[in-house]
């Protein structure tokens, strides 16, 4: 007895509720469908299929045994779709969706690339800083910088996303420097409010963690419209490296704080869950991996000597 095609026989009996029209699907005569029902129950010494003159119907056992077919059918062709896949060469649309800035920034240099190396492959690349459902939006995969919460999504780290608090020399003309983060609450700091942690900064130091509340004049949903605000020192910013790391080289901002660490993010690629990625997707996802790395280009200006660091004020001598 072929098994496989008794098992396929069995399901579609049951699927179309009869001897006769299943054998019609599979193109063999009554008889055989019939054949291939009694020697899979003979095989399994179990009934499968409860017998009327109008219908069939499924008995206990056999209704287990469907199911475990049904899955095992699927993993069949999964299986046959993956061996497939990796022959094929990366094709077709490849939606993307990532934040804004890190798109323009980054990401849209590294997918013109990608394209070259694979002509196949067209990108639709969306950039939005709310974080948008993958599946119900329909996007292959996405750009995310955070700290990931647990989800039935697949996540890859392409980098880290080290965040720095900044302000211009402008500003703090006007203002001194903070020595402490308690201080910022005499000053105007800018405002994300998609940040995880909205309208409080947290800092690490040797003494321990200190989270702070902080308010402002102004707030933007975007890391671009918060570094031009604190470039033109309407106060101070709290911006990822890659955004605010070529102003700090330049000398356009100073940071602030350097005895307080703030917790980094990182940038991750996240997609659907799937036992066998498509080959445009793992292809995708294996050339932004190297583009970045644990050091990326935009924070080459820390390791510079002549960055600008604003300390605070110097104590005062004690005069006599």
């Amino acid at each position: 007895m072929d098994r496989l095609a008794a098992m396929q026989t069995f399901l579609r009996v049951v699927e179309r509720g009869g001897f006769t029209a299943a054998a019609e699907d599979v193109r063999l005569s009554r008889a055989m469908v019939s054949k291939h029902i009694q020697d899979l129950e003979e095989h399994l010494g179990a009934r499968l299929l409860n017998r009327t003159t109008r219908r069939v119907s499924l008995t206990e056992v056999g209704r287990v045994y469907y199911e475990r077919c049904t899955q095992i059918m699927a993993e069949i062709a999964e299986t046959e779709d993956a061996v497939g896949a990796l022959q094929a060469r990366p094709r077709g649309r490849l939606r993307v969706n990532a934040p804004v800035s890190f798109g323009v920034l980054h990401l849209a240099a590294a997918v013109t690339l990608y394209m070259a190396a694979n002509p196949e492959v067209t990108v639709e690349l969306t950039l939005d800083d709310r974080v948008v459902d993958l599946i119900e939006d329909g996007y292959d995969l996405a750009i995310r910088i955070a700290r990931l919460a647990d989800s039935s999504l697949i996540a890859r780290r392409l980098a880290p996303c080290r965040m720095v608090l900044c302000a211009a020399p402008a500003y703090l003309a006007r203002h001194p420097a903070p020595r402490h983060p308690d201080d910022l609450a005499a000053h105007n700091c800018l405002g994300y409010p998609y940040s995880q942690t909205r309208g409080e900064w947290r800092f690490d130091s040797p003494s321990g963690s200190v989270a702070v509340p902080v308010r402002g004049t102004f707030q933007a949903n975007n890391g671009d419209a918060l570094r031009v605000a604190a470039l033109h020192g309407a106060g101070i910013a709290l911006l990822p490296s890659f955004i605010a790391g070529a102003d700090i080289a330049a000398g356009k901002l100073h940071c602030l704080l350097p005895g307080f660490d703030i917790p980094e993010l990182a940038i991750h690629a996240v997609y659907p869950h799937s036992r066998h990625l498509s080959p445009k997707v793992r292809s995708f996802v294996d050339f932004l991996a190297p583009c970045y790395g644990d050091r990326p280009e935009w924070d080459a200006w820390m390791a510079a000597p002549n960055v600008l660091v604003d300390r605070g004020p110097s104590p005062q001598p004690q005069h006599p």
